[in-house]
């Protein structure tokens, strides 16, 4: 549990610390190729690309050792850490309501951590495999047919979509069989994992720049929790500690429910916070208005 909460928290900060660097490089021309090279010569930006890749492989750790459906809660809390940094390094003002949902999210993590059994020990099957490999597809066909929607929809199908992918990382970081290139590079599950990774990026970022932060990233959350923890208990025997199914279901409910609560978080707010005003500055005085104006 100390690993998926350590990938939250990773991936919480990292969020911050490019939306400062991105920032601070201001919007400049060139489009948005431009934009990351000039980001990628801020110090914040790339330690938030490090942060994501140690988030990352502490993600692999946890769900090797971890049920899905913990580690998926734990994953979704990224909004309550990146909420909390906002406030600190962006100067973004917390609602009472968000406060009470940082709160709400600790909560549910905690009776996850009691509640939470062992990693389930029944082997993926290889239709399992088959299956995330096909989902990963259809995750991937998701952006051109999502982007065609109007508003509210397109932002809800390409959150959800990239929340199905996340969501096959995290079923197939338990199914791949071994590390060797024998059995690695003949095992679908990690074409899946790749191809349903890098299309939730990608369905991500496209649901971020043309809809609603707030929707895509509910439908992100939603996506990445449920079904793969129906998956990991259904078919990879994630269980909880005996007599604790109870506290692990509200946990996981009352968890995922503060996140959607900080869904607007999904992406770090881009515009400066207001400048604190000069005392010593002189106010102009406001222009007169001439007859006929």
């Amino acid at each position: 549990m100390v690993c998926a909460l350590g990938a939250a928290v990773c991936f919480g900060t990292a969020t911050v610390l490019q939306a400062v660097a991105a920032r601070a490089v201001g919007p400049g021309g060139g489009g948005e190729a431009a934009l990351l090279l000039r980001a990628l010569r801020q110090w914040r930006y790339l330690a938030g690309l490090a942060l994501d890749g140690l988030g990352f492989l502490l993600q692999i750790v946890a769900l090797r050792s971890l049920p899905i459906y913990a580690v998926g809660a734990a994953l979704a809390a990224s909004l309550a850490v990146t909420a909390v940094v906002s406030a600190r390094l962006l100067r973004v003002r917390l609602a009472g309501g968000e406060w009470a949902a940082v709160a709400v999210v600790c909560a549910g993590l905690a009776m996850l951590g009691l509640a939470s059994g062992p990693e389930g020990s029944t082997a993926g099957s290889g239709a399992l495999k088959w299956a995330m490999l096909a989902t990963a597809v259809v995750v991937l066909l998701l952006g051109p047919v999502g982007g065609r929607l109007p508003g509210r929809a397109r932002a809800l199908v390409l959150g959800l979509g990239a929340g199905f992918g996340f969501g096959v990382v995290e079923v197939t970081v338990r199914l791949i069989d071994g590390l060797t290139p024998s059995v690695l590079f003949t095992d679908p599950a990690l074409y899946a994992l790749l191809l349903g990774g890098g299309a939730a990026f990608l369905l991500l970022t496209t649901a971020l720049e043309r809809g609603s932060v707030t929707v895509a990233t509910a439908g992100m959350v939603v996506g990445e929790t449920v079904g793969p923890a129906a998956i990991g208990v259904v078919w990879l025997g994630d269980r909880t500690r005996e007599g604790m199914a109870w506290a692990a279901v509200l946990g996981f409910a009352v968890a995922v429910a503060g996140a959607l609560a900080l869904a607007r978080f999904g992406e770090a707010p881009q515009q400066p916070p207001t400048a604190p005003a000069d005392p010593s500055a002189t106010p102009e005085p406001e222009p007169t208005a001439t007859p006929g104006s």
